[in-house]
């Protein structure tokens, strides 16, 4: 009997930010534009990082927009 468990996790960290101009669609918030890093683990062991730039709500955290 074969058994495949996989333990993946993806984090995804702000590195840096300042404010833009505009409102968050799905709160009101007020906007930021931000310099983003995802990091994916497999088994606690990172195996893939990518930087990039998200406009994001400074309230709820949605990603506004992002440019990969």
């Amino acid at each position: 009997m074969v058994c495949f468990c996989f333990l993946v996790d993806q984090t995804r960290k702000v590195r840096r930010s300042k404010p833009a101009a505009g409102i968050c669609s799905r709160c009101g918030g007020g906007a930021s534009v931000a310099d983003m890093k995802t990091a994916t683990r497999f088994c606690c062991v990172p195996f893939y990082c990518k930087s990039w730039r998200a406009i994001i709500c400074t309230f709820c955290g949605a990603v506004l927009r992002s440019y990969h």
